[in-house]
């Protein structure tokens, strides 16, 4: 019984460029008490795979984290499957604002210990215990409101090229640095503050909804859907839209455009850019963002040094990586130090302070 894929990226690509058949790239989460994540994961390996779901999904005993792309046509089959799983029926299912074909090129359904990791151990933290989930008509009345704190919930690399007029942009590298840090900022204001806040898909501003009301908050609000379902009913219901930028994704896409301004820079000349790329030097690896000047120039690189290495011969490159760990720039994520126009974006509360 095969319980995982065994093709490489390049041979999936041949098999759904041949296939000529248009793809769905979607998104979904559901927190849930799962007593046995392992026999889910399989489940659903074998179900999907037969589908020809490709994606990433983590199941853990708090739940489901889904990103997977599946064949338009097969969209029924797979929603009659989700049916089946009582804790899935109905479940909201977010289609990808922009679509393509091999967003996804594996399918991998692993077992986490959590579903989004937040470094919490408090057995008394309910995590179904949210906050008020508010539509894209009801997020654009309360984020005006003066009496409310709008934050993102996503890390810096994503808010830098996307966010929400007037959000609180925490310069965090995981979810689990922003759950103190906000807390911490507001915790004079529990009882007089709306805290709003959103994330992509609403999996992450869920689980912090849950958890600043554990901490006392009493007025907790999500955007329900994350941008993603408030990019759709923003179009559906001709809505104003008061995001900027782009949404960043977790894909091969790495970026969704919900607006045509561009609030970023090329970390390397400046020049207005939100196009995230990742160092061609596989040594390297890192993210950041680079214009097409400089992409040109540098080879796809990051800096000169490794647009020296990736000249080099396969082999000599190999050889140069062997017994070397990655850089430790790939867990910076576009702030490295080689790069000049990195932005700093500090952890200031100026929306908070100015009412």
């Amino acid at each position: 019984m095969q319980l995982y894929n065994k093709l490489s990226a390049k041979e999936r690509a041949e098999l759904i460029e041949n296939a000529g058949k248009e793809r769905l790239t979607l998104s979904f989460y559901q927190y849930a008490n799962i007593g046995n994540p392992q026999i889910l994961r399989d489940h659903l390996f074998l179900t999907w795979d037969a589908l020809d779901v490709l994606g990433r999904i983590y199941v853990a005993t708090e739940g489901i984290n889904a990103q997977l792309s599946l064949p338009a046509d097969r969209f029924n089959a797979f929603k009659t499957h989700l049916d089946t799983i009582e804790f899935l029926k109905d479940i909201r299912l977010n289609i990808a604002v922009e679509q393509d074909n091999m967003s996804f090129l594996k399918l991998k359904v692993k077992v986490r210990k959590k579903i989004v990791a937040d470094g919490l151990n408090d057995d008394s933290f309910d995590v179904t215990n949210k906050g008020v989930h508010v539509a894209a008509e009801t997020f654009n009345e309360l984020i005006e409101d003066e009496n409310t704190v709008l934050v993102d919930m996503r890390n810096h690399y994503e808010s830098e090229i996307g966010h929400f007029k007037n959000a609180v942009t925490p310069d965090v590298d995981t979810f689990r640095e922003s759950l103190d840090i906000i807390e911490d900022d507001l915790k004079d204001h529990k009882e007089d503050k709306n805290l709003v806040m959103y994330c992509t898909g609403g999996i992450r501003c869920e689980k912090a909804s849950a958890y600043f009301k554990h901490k006392g908050f009493k007025n907790v609000y999500q955007l329900e859907g994350g941008i993603i379902e408030y990019t759709r009913q923003v179009k559906e219901n001709e809505l104003e839209n008061k995001f900027l930028g782009k949404n960043f994704v977790f894909d091969d896409r790495r970026a969704e455009k919900i607006s045509e301004d561009i609030i970023a820079n090329c970390h390397q000349c400046g020049k207005p850019c939100d196009t995230h790329v990742n160092c061609a030097n596989e040594a390297c690896h890192l993210l950041f963002i680079q214009c097409e000047d400089c992409k040109t120039e540098l080879d796809n690189c990051c800096s000169t040094t490794c647009k020296d290495i990736n000249a080099l011969p396969f082999e000599e490159q190999k050889a140069l990586r062997k017994g070397q760990g990655n850089s430790n720039d790939i867990f910076k994520k576009g702030r490295a130090d080689h790069l000049p126009y990195k932005k700093d974006l500090r952890n200031i509360f100026e929306t908070l302070k100015k009412k």
